[in-house]
């Protein structure tokens, strides 16, 4: 659950934790004992086994969970047995906690979860999910807040030891403590924080149990809408932290103009013109007006994708990587935009630096798929598409960013982010092999013959010819390769030519064959 340690603990889960929660109730011993299916009941006013009729209710009903305040620690275990055999998840919340604060951050995660929409960002997702990705990518523990200091979602936490008592007490009361919010007053945090978008730092103060943070403002224009702070924990912050949190800022400010219904409409209305951009369905003025962008400044594409498993990657890791992906580039372009399109993440780069050039957005493109591989552990494939005049050529880029993403996925390329320059070869290997792929009758029969004889003999026959071929004709490095001896790779070749009729001293030959026998197999 989103509101975690240290606000409420699981206690069981008979159910399991695939359970949705689509509304929060807050049920008081007076009222009827009722609830509804996935309501999330908050049982106030009832502690420790006062709770009992609450859980019944909750699993007669079926409530998704009851949260429970605990008179003492041994409740837990009677309580546990009675949510399990009501078939209801039970949560202990702490005592400490306001009932009013967790019914309000509930309501908060419910409201900014993500629907799972084609092509929807991270913009439209979970404030919990953007302060977990922001502590993975600084190393840190992140709390977000708004301008009047209230906690409104933060980062999971697995050891209690990292926390410091500021962050305990500002969660558990809603609000930073009013005397160390006293000092940061003095210290002039607030007044730098409201004059700049720049990440302050607050040396840690153990007299005080307070470890070392960063901070840095959320802003819409030049209104601040709250602050993403970063507690350091047991182990230094990564020394990409200023620029992840620039970026986490700029995503977060998303999530709180959404969450003040002030432009609800227009980020749906930006999501739709962005990708109706990139698939060439809409033109570039509708999304020029509505942010009002320079359609003639330069503008390219950088695509993203899971390699060969994108299509069956789970809508959770695909919310992953938007949301890593948004705070990566958000940090080094203000106007970036994501969305994706199918199984695919793209970055729009509205109005660049006319001086910008594709090593500079290749490596732009490399910190994020390093930083999915270090924090998220998945291998992402980065391109990046041609720099462009203006909006209304973004397709072009986009056609481009996707023709390297198909060459990585299809033939194998061993680099994690390209440039058309990089692998034009193989972007066109690649096509070729699509066009043959895509029209059986361009094939040649005796290729697909051998191919057909290896599957019904268990064959290798047409690997040891595209090896060999690979290998320019030097038997001794294609037996290497292929860990028989040359003798038996020459038996090899001579049975394939014997049963085809191939000739492979014949370059046209050898030339489809090193292409055919690339295809991959059928069905």
């Amino acid at each position: 659950m989103s509101l975690g340690e240290p606000l409420v603990e699981l206690q069981a889960a008979p159910a399991g934790l695939d359970v949705e929660i689509r509304s929060v109730a807050l049920l008081d011993p007076e009222d009827p004992p009722r609830a509804h299916p996935g309501e999330l009941i908050l049982a106030i006013g009832a502690r420790g086994r006062a709770a009992f009729p609450a859980l019944r209710v909750g699993g007669r009903d079926g409530a998704a969970a009851v949260a429970v305040k605990l008179d003492a620690p041994g409740q837990a275990a009677s309580l546990t047995e009675t949510a399990v055999e009501a078939g209801v998840a039970l949560l202990s919340v702490r005592g400490e906690a306001r009932w009013e604060q967790v019914d309000a951050l509930a309501r908060a995660a419910l409201e900014s979860a993500p629907q799972g929409l084609p092509g929807e960002g991270p913009e439209e997702g979970d404030l919990f999910a953007l302060a977990q990705t922001t502590a993975i990518l600084t190393g840190g523990i992140v709390s977000i807040e708004d301008t009047t200091n209230r906690v409104l979602a933060y980062s999971r936490s697995t050891d209690s030891d990292e926390v410091d008592d500021l962050r305990r007490l500002s969660i558990l009361g809603w609000q930073g403590p009013e005397a160390y919010l006293t000092r940061l007053r003095k210290w002039g945090v607030f007044q730098r924080l409201r004059a700049s978008d720049e990440v302050i730092c607050i040396d840690s103060h153990p007299e005080l149990g307070i470890r070392r943070r960063l901070a840095v403002a959320i802003r819409s224009g030049d209104r601040q809408l709250g602050t993403i702070w970063v507690q350091e924990g047991s182990t230094p912050l990564t020394e990409q932290s200023d620029q992840a949190l620039l970026g986490a800022a700029r995503v977060a400010a998303l999530h709180l103009v959404r969450r003040r219904r002030e432009l609800s409409a227009d980020l749906t209305l930006t999501r739709t013109l962005a990708a109706g951009l990139l698939e060439g369905s809409t033109g570039p003025q509708p999304l020029a007006s509505h942010l009002a962008l320079d359609a003639a400044r330069p503008a390219a594409v950088l695509g993203f994708s899971c390699g060969a498993a994108e299509s069956a990657a789970p809508e959770l890791t695909r919310a992953e990587v938007s949301n890593l992906i948004s705070v990566h580039t958000a940090a080094r372009h203000r106007s970036a935009l994501v969305t994706q399109v199918d199984a695919r993440i793209y970055v729009l780069l509205p109005q660049l630096p006319r001086s910008i050039d594709t090593g500079t957005l290749r490596g732009w493109a490399q910190a994020i798929t390093e930083a999915a591989r270090l924090h998220l552990g998945l291998s992402l494939c980065g391109s990046v598409g041609c720099i462009v005049p203006g909006l209304g050529e973004v397709p072009d880029s986009r056609r481009e960013a996707d023709r390297i993403l198909d060459a990585m996925v299809t033939v194998g390329v061993t680099t994690t982010v390209a440039a058309l320059p990089d692998i034009q070869a193989e972007v066109l290997v690649s096509e070729v092999l699509a066009l043959l792929s895509a029209h059986p009758e361009m094939r040649d029969p005796r290729l697909t013959a051998l191919i057909a004889h290896d599957s019904r003999n268990q064959g290798q026959l047409a690997e040891t010819v595209l090896t060999y071929l690979n290998a320019f004709g030097d038997v001794r490095a294609a037996a290497a390769e292929l860990h028989v001896h040359p003798n038996t790779l020459r038996y090899r070749i001579r049975r394939a030519e014997e049963l085809t009729g191939l000739d492979l001293n014949r370059p046209d030959q050898r030339l489809l064959a090193m292409l055919q026998l690339r295809l991959p197999p059928a069905g």
